[in-house]
């Protein structure tokens, strides 16, 4: 694994609709491993490697990460926010928080509740949830100096870096700059194929599959493979049957989310370039939750599209963790089936017979 890669986009920032910095970023990763490259009016970056006459393949992995605007400036200089993606506000108690200001410049701030301290608490206060609409965010700035640096609808990230836990990788912003990861790590590792590959690096893709939706409209895929992170419930407090994968148990995957079922023809050919690969893999049921092959499956006529996962611990957190041996995995066997694409069609012909 290429863990200064790694850290570098999961550190970079990109919340939806504000991805320029982490794009920069995988344009130069992109640019050197295929032959054509371009950015569309969503900031899709949408990379083609040539093929010799295989099907065309598209591999979506979305670049942004959950995050928040600024929606308001209060005279004391304290920001509220706006969400953008889905955050358990549990998760968001007492963190650090960087506000990306147009100019430039990045400020450190302290994500808060409006809530008393433990010390003022009554026994109802202190059980009660906290909720989005009452987190602020503490610049350490006067209202006049906090209105002269940022402006309603600055982008805002937490402020977290990626590390090397043990055999894993903890950081935030794993879902999903890990499967960015996998699907430039297996374009360097990629073979020969005769597959057209069609690597897009989504956008916001946390607020409604917006990117894949229209790329995949454009590019016209035979076939859509997106890569993402998926729960991996392997922890205290969770039942087996709810575990969804685990760390350590290879690539996942996928079988089905909310988002789509994904093609059992597709599902039998990656699980049989796995076993004659020798890759370690898992299958994967979502109950919910999607993916941008949820959205690429239904463009235009249909798509054959599956999901190809990376098992991720405490998801939208800043704590999220990843087996490195599951991200080679999962590099590896993306590889491999991009090799074997244009050897089985995921068409149905019972009208023919």
């Amino acid at each position: 694994m290429d863990f200064p890669l790694l850290k570098l986009l999961c550190e970079t920032p990109g919340v939806p609709g504000y991805e320029d910095p982490i794009r920069r970023v995988v344009i130069e990763e992109l640019k050197k491993l295929t032959d054509e490259l371009h950015v569309d009016v969503m900031g899709n970056v949408i990379a083609v490697k040539k093929g010799s006459g295989g099907p065309r393949v598209m591999l979506a992995a979305h670049i942004d990460e959950i995050g928040f605007v600024v929606k308001h400036i209060d005279d004391k200089g304290f920001v509220r926010l706006q969400p953008m993606g889905g955050w358990d506000p549990r998760n968001m108690t007492s963190q650090r928080v960087f506000v990306h200001a147009r100019s430039g410049d990045v400020l450190l701030g302290a994500l808060m509740p409006a809530s008393k301290p433990i010390h003022m608490l009554t026994p109802d206060e202190a059980n009660k949830a906290p909720k989005i609409e009452e987190f602020f965010v503490d610049l350490g700035l006067t209202g006049e100096e906090v209105r002269a640096k940022i402006e309603i609808g600055d982008p805002v990230t937490m402020a977290r870096t990626a590390e090397m836990v043990g055999h894993n990788v903890l950081s935030k912003t794993l879902d999903a700059r890990v499967a960015v990861y996998v699907m430039i790590a297996a374009l360097r590792q990629l073979g020969k194929h005769e597959a057209e590959i069609v690597a897009v690096a989504t956008t916001q893709e946390e607020v409604g599959l917006r990117g894949a939706t229209t790329s995949a409209y454009a590019m016209r895929p035979d076939v859509g493979i997106a890569i993402d992170s998926t729960l991996a419930n392997d922890f205290p407090g969770m039942e087996e049957h709810m575990q969804v994968t685990k760390l350590g148990g290879g690539a996942a995957i996928k079988i089905m989310d909310s988002s789509l079922l994904c093609h059992p023809k597709l599902v039998r050919h990656f699980r049989d370039v796995g076993e004659a690969n020798a890759i370690k893999y898992q299958m994967e049921i979502l109950p919910r939750g999607g993916t941008d092959a949820g959205a690429i499956q239904r463009s235009r006529g249909g798509v054959p599209s599956i999901t190809l996962s990376i098992p991720c611990r405490y998801v939208h957190t800043v704590n999220e963790m990843a087996s490195a041996d599951d991200i080679d995995a999962s590099a590896a066997l993306l590889a491999r089936y991009l090799e074997d694409a244009h050897s089985r069609s995921y068409g149905y012909d019972e009208a023919a017979s």
